[in-house]
């Protein structure tokens, strides 16, 4: 089963030209139920019943996972079965009995504006690491963009005389605003840090780490991390609670959600409209404590 696992990801790889982090994930969750399979002698897709499909699902379940986690390898295992039927490794797809669970959607957390202005002002520009820290941190504000996004970013990506930023994904290109803070931190960065770090060599990607090597997913967490100390922001965030932050802000401010959705390149909207619901109950909580006759 190995060898069809091996085919299945140079398929995402090589035909719908996934992302490295997609792949992993696949072949993670499809490495788990191959461990089980093997548990019960079951050692070739064609072996695979209806039954320990099940079984499997149950074992999930009674491992403790989340349901999104659930959720998630039974679109693995779906997606798995569906190249297995296309490639004629079985002849018929029996991921169809699996059923994912409802998820409820949490309602994300954010920061105040108040809490992000003063994240944003911890980089004191002191140094070439501190000058691309703030660039890195008003870039993420300014645009809501995803941590593998905003580390994926080249040099070609950004256009400071007219004021945006290209994001690319595996699925389209968006094009998004940047307002003058950000301008301002980028070029600064470009005119005072950036040849620093990179210590005068060549490369396309627009934020390098102390070492001249493209910035990385946990390099970036640990600069979020430190500097959300230094503001004595007491909750736990991440860089996706700047992305939340900076949705919210925005329908907060009268944005309307398609506008939203387009530039957190959301495919659908009822992921966007959980920030209008949140908003909405921020207004009732007001509502509530300042009103007579509440």
């Amino acid at each position: 089963m190995e060898r069809e696992i091996q085919s299945f990801i140079s398929y995402l790889h090589n035909n719908k030209k996934t992302s490295l982090n997609t792949e992993l994930s696949y072949k993670r969750d499809l490495n788990k139920m191959l461990h089980f399979m093997k548990s019960r002698d079951v050692v070739t897709s064609s072996e695979i019943t209806k039954k320990v499909l099940e079984d499997y699902l149950d074992s999930l379940y009674e491992s403790g996972f989340a349901a999104a986690t659930v959720s998630r390898n039974i679109a693995s295992l779906k997606a798995f079965f569906h190249f297995l039927v296309k490639e004629s490794y079985v002849t018929k797809d029996i991921s169809d009995i699996l059923k994912a669970p409802k998820i409820e959607k949490r309602v994300p957390e954010v920061l105040s504006a108040e809490e992000v202005i003063c994240l944003l002002e911890q980089p004191k520009s002191d140094t070439p690491k501190e000058i691309r820290d703030k660039a890195m941190l008003e870039t993420l504000y300014a645009t809501g963009i995803r941590v593998s996004e905003l580390i994926s970013l080249k040099l070609s990506d950004i256009n400071l005389a007219q004021g945006y930023v290209v994001c690319k994904d595996s699925h389209k290109e968006r094009v998004i605003p940047i307002g003058m803070q950000a301008r301002k931190s980028l070029s600064d960065y470009l005119n005072h840090s950036r040849s620093v770090l990179l210590d005068n060599r060549l490369d396309p990607t627009l934020f390098v780490n102390c070492s001249g090597k493209p910035m990385s997913r946990q390099g970036f967490w640990k600069i979020v991390k430190h500097y959300s100390k230094k503001a004595g922001i007491s909750t736990d965030i991440t860089p996706h609670t700047i992305r939340h932050s900076f949705a919210a802000h925005l329908v907060e401010n009268g944005a309307d959600l398609r506008s939203v959705q387009e530039m957190m390149g959301h495919s659908d909207i009822s992921t966007t409209q959980i920030y209008a619901n949140l908003s909405n109950a921020k207004i009732r909580d007001v509502y509530m404590k300042a009103h007579p006759r509440g």
